[in-house]
């Protein structure tokens, strides 16, 4: 597994609200300088006023996070867990994607959703 985190929009709301576990969850990863990725489809659900979410906006632009488009091969990929799993989530299965690739575990407050996706998933419970 490699150091960092792929956050859900569980997270980045827990952020924008300045949940602790959240909060200590990048401080964590900031002092290891950890990789934090952030599906695109995640930062379009969170992300609803970028002049009020200070935090969340702070987070995209640090040279440790990394902002993953939802490009052709993704898309792809996302239909073909989503055909496998029987559901319909396309951010959630995005995010799957986004950790298997980053070999990451996923900070999320949606645990059942993504372990339907993948069983074999480390999840971070929020």
């Amino acid at each position: 597994m490699t150091l960092g985190v792929t956050l859900d929009a569980g997270a980045l709301i827990g952020l924008d609200r300045g949940d602790r576990r959240v909060v200590v969850l990048l401080a964590r990863a900031r002092e290891t300088s950890a990789r934090i990725t952030i599906p695109a489809t995640v930062l379009a659900q969170a992300m609803r006023n970028p002049a009020s979410q200070a935090r969340l906006a702070r987070l995209v632009r640090q040279p440790t996070t990394d902002l993953i488009a939802l490009d052709r091969v993704d898309a792809i990929g996302v239909g073909r867990l989503l055909a496998a799993s029987g559901t319909t989530d396309v951010v959630d299965a995005h995010v799957v994607l986004c950790a298997r690739r980053a070999g990451q575990a996923v900070a999320t407050s949606d645990p059942d959703a993504l372990r339907h996706l993948d069983p074999s998933l480390t999840l971070v419970r929020l």
